[in-house]
C-alpha cells in the first residue's frame, strides 16, 4: 500500500518510471501497473472449502421444507459436530433464501378514522393491597391520524377491565374514533368472535371494531412501537408505590411525550389532535355498559365476590337480589337502585373488604335473632268465670 502511494506519488512528480524502479528496487513493470490502477492492491487468499460446505446442501433441504426450522434441530438433522456459534451463523446467511418475502406498505391514516389499541406489560412488578406485586397491564389507546397517545393501567386483561379501561381513556379523549383497531386479545376478540359485552360496547359507541389477522404486525404498528418505547424511555430509573402511582407517573410523562414531534408526520399529537379528534364520533349519550356485573341473592354471610375478592354488603338485605357493579375504582351493590355497598376496588387477589357498619348491623341482627320471644304466662290466659258472665249480662241474673 505505501509503495504503490510512493509510486504514484513520484510519478506525478515526473520522475521516470525506470528511475522509480530502480530507486525501489522493483520492476518497470511494477512501476507501470501502480501508475495506471484505481486502487491499491489487495492481497486475496484463495477461498478454502469451510467446515461447514459438506453440510450445506442437507442444510438448504431442510430450510426448503421449514425456514423457521431452529438451527439446533437443524445441527441434529444433518449431524453437526462443530462449533455451535459457526453453525447458526452459516444458518443464518441460509436462512433469508429460503423464507417468504413479506413487504410491509407505510400506512396512511386520515384524521378521526381509526385508533389503535394494544396492551404493554411494563417490566417491573407493581406493589398491591397486601403487599405482593405483580406485573399488569397496561391499556394503551393511540389516535392513528395526530398519533395522540392515552394509556392507562388496568387490574386484569379480562373483557371487564378491558371495556372499562377503554371507556375511561376514550372519555379522556373526548370523541370515538370511527375504527377501534386491536389484534388478537382475547378478552375482546379472536377471529370471527367476539367476548361478551364487546358488540354491545362498540354498537353503543357506534364505531367499528376491527380484528387484525395473525402476523399483521404492521396494521397496529404504531402503538407496537410506542410500547417499546415506553420501556426504554419511560420505565428506566422509576419507583412505583401501587397502580395509581403508576397512572400518575405515566400520565404525567405522556403529556410530554404528546408534545414530542414524531418524525413520520412532521408535527407533534397535542398540535394535531383537535382535527383529529373533529372528525371522529361524539361520545354517545348513554354511557355504554362495561365493568363487571353480577345478581345473586345474598347469602347469610353477607359477601359478594368480584375478581377474587370479597366484598360485604349491609346484611339487612339478606336472602334478597342484590345487583353488583365493579369498575377500575370501585364495587358498588344495590337492592332495587338503593345503594346497600361501596367499596374501593382492590387489585390484589383472595382480599376481603369488610365496612365495619355491615359489621355492627350484622351482630344487631344476629342478637334480635337468637334473643327468646316473651310469651305471656299460661295463667294470664285464664279468666275467672265471673268475667263471663258479665260480658253477656249473666251477673244479674244470678243476683235476682
Amino acid at each position: 500500500m505505501e509503495d504503490w502511494a510512493l509510486i504514484r506519488r513520484l510519478a506525478a512528480e515526473g520522475t521516470p518510471h525506470a528511475a522509480i524502479a530502480r530507486r525501489l528496487g522493483i520492476s518497470r513493470t511494477t512501476v507501470v501497473k501502480a501508475v495506471t490502477s484505481q486502487a491499491p492492491p489487495r492481497y486475496e487468499r484463495a477461498p478454502a472449502e469451510s467446515s461447514f460446505a459438506v453440510f450445506e446442501p442437507r442444510v438448504r433441504t431442510l430450510l426448503k421444507l421449514n425456514p423457521d426450522l431452529p438451527a439446533s434441530v437443524l445441527a441434529e438433522r444433518v449431524g453437526w459436530q462443530g462449533s455451535e456459534s459457526w453453525f447458526r451463523e452459516n444458518v443464518a446467511r441460509l436462512r433469508p433464501e429460503h423464507r417468504p418475502v413479506d413487504p410491509a406498505d407505510r400506512l396512511s391514516w386520515e384524521a378521526g378514522d381509526a385508533a389503535q389499541c394494544d396492551l404493554w406489560f411494563p417490566p417491573r412488578k407493581i406493589p398491591l393491597e397486601n403487599g405482593t406485586a405483580a406485573l399488569l397491564p397496561v391499556l394503551v389507546i393511540t389516535a392513528a391520524y395526530s398519533r395522540f397517545m392515552l394509556a392507562t393501567m388496568i387490574p386484569t386483561k379480562t373483557t371487564e377491565d378491558l371495556l372499562s379501561g377503554s371507556w375511561q381513556l376514550l372519555r379522556q379523549l373526548g370523541a370515538v374514533p370511527r375504527r377501534l383497531i386491536w389484534d388478537n386479545e382475547r378478552g375482546i376478540g379472536r377471529g370471527p368472535h367476539r367476548a361478551e359485552g364487546v358488540p354491545a360496547f362498540v354498537g353503543t359507541l357506534a364505531t367499528k371494531l376491527v380484528l387484525l389477522k395473525p402476523r399483521d404486525p404492521e396494521s397496529k404498528g404504531i402503538v407496537e412501537r410506542r410500547n417499546g418505547w415506553f420501556e426504554k424511555s419511560f420505565m428506566p430509573g422509576r419507583e412505583f408505590a401501587s397502580p395509581a402511582d403508576f397512572n400518575e407517573q405515566f400520565a404525567d410523562w405522556l403529556a410530554g411525550a404528546n408534545a414530542r414531534v414524531v418524525r413520520t408526520t412532521g408535527a407533534r399529537p397535542v398540535d394535531r389532535l383537535d382535527t383529529d379528534r373533529a372528525a371522529m364520533l361524539p361520545l354517545p349519550p348513554v354511557p355504554p355498559i362495561t365493568g363487571w356485573h353480577k345478581q345473586v341473592r345474598l347469602g347469610r354471610d353477607y359477601y359478594v365476590t368480584i375478581a377474587r375478592n370479597d366484598y360485604s354488603v349491609n346484611p339487612t338485605w339478606i336472602g334478597r337480589m342484590v345487583d353488583v357493579h365493579a369498575d377500575l375504582e370501585r364495587v358498588q351493590a344495590r337492592v332495587e337502585g338503593r345503594l346497600v355497598a361501596d367499596h374501593p376496588r382492590v387489585w390484589a387477589r383472595g382480599l376481603t373488604l369488610t365496612d365495619r357498619t355491615h359489621v355492627v348491623t350484622a351482630a344487631r341482627l344476629r342478637r334480635d335473632f337468637q334473643q327468646p320471644r316473651t310469651h305471656r304466662a299460661v295463667e294470664d290466659l285464664v279468666r275467672d268465670l265471673a268475667d263471663y258472665d258479665r260480658a253477656f249480662g249473666l251477673d244479674s241474673e244470678v243476683d235476682r
